[in-house]
């Protein structure tokens, strides 16, 4: 009998995602089925059918309060118990190719390969964004216990311990359904703006006046001319701009907490 290959766990972190986690959850579950492996959630208040869609597919959910991105993704890559972790947004999910190259990497990896990292590209109204925002390549495979999060709050980044580890680029796309509107990504940008400032602010960052006028101008030309983002139509200047008005905002904040704690 063949020996039996690497077992997978999936990890997951959540709240109110029902709109998008179903996605999540069926790429994630053709993968964990052919491994024995395991999905874990760490689910932060969900009050929508988040929760049911979870255990409908079998995932071991983890109640927890809010711990910030990087501490509560790092609780759900603790929590699981495969020879591999797979590390998911709940509005991520996977492209036929890059589940393809998963299960490749699985079958084959030797003990000289401790992560991969793969492509996320943005869909916006049913088709991905070839060229805004890429390429995007994270870090999200990696054998149980090598990795960490890490980063600044809400820019997490999961990285190898060892920084002489190998890793390896895969094949394929990792899907963001991250917004259905530009009007909505906006709303997002502000959230994110406020908590990547406030972390900067504690990291004893303080913000200058000039990158009001420098930083979202560079921000939009990088997106739309560097990575050419034009070509991906009225869809990459909106990305663009929606970029540069995350910038302007983070620096705006920034300077009024400065400010704030002078006058303190």
């Amino acid at each position: 009998m063949a020996e039996p290959g690497p077992r997978l766990s999936v990890a997951i972190v959540c709240r109110n995602n029902e709109g998008t986690i179903a996605r999540t959850l069926e790429s994630a579950a053709r993968l964990v089925k052919d491994s024995g492996g395991e999905i874990v959630a760490v689910d932060s208040g969900s009050t929508d059918g988040t929760i049911a869609l979870l255990e409908r597919a079998g995932a071991r959910v983890i109640r927890s309060e809010w711990k910030g991105h990087i501490a509560t993704k790092q609780m759900a890559m603790e929590a699981c118990a495969g020879d591999w972790v797979l590390a998911v947004d709940s509005d991520e999910s996977l492209e036929p190719e890059l589940e393809g190259s998963i299960r490749e990497l699985l079958a084959s990896a030797g003990p000289g390969v401790s992560g991969a990292r793969v492509n996320r590209k943005v869909w916006y109204r049913g088709r991905p964004l070839n060229y805004v925002w890429q390429p995007e390549w994270r870090l999200r495979l990696v054998r149980r216990g090598v990795a960490a999060w890490g980063g600044l709050d809400p820019h997490d980044v999961l990285a190898l311990k060892d920084p002489a580890a190998r890793a390896v680029d895969l094949n394929g796309a990792l899907r963001h359904n991250s917004f259905e509107t530009f009007a909505e990504h906006l709303r997002k940008q502000w959230g994110h703006a406020r908590t990547m400032a406030e972390s900067l602010h504690k990291a004893g960052r303080r913000g200058r006046k000039r990158d009001l006028l420098i930083s979202p101008a560079g921000a939009f030309l990088k997106q739309l001319i560097a990575k050419r983002g034009f070509l991906d139509g009225y869809a990459g200047w909106l990305a663009a701009a929606s970029t540069a008005a995350g910038t302007l905002m983070k620096h705006a904040m920034l300077i009024e907490m400065g400010g704030e704690q002078r006058r303190g």
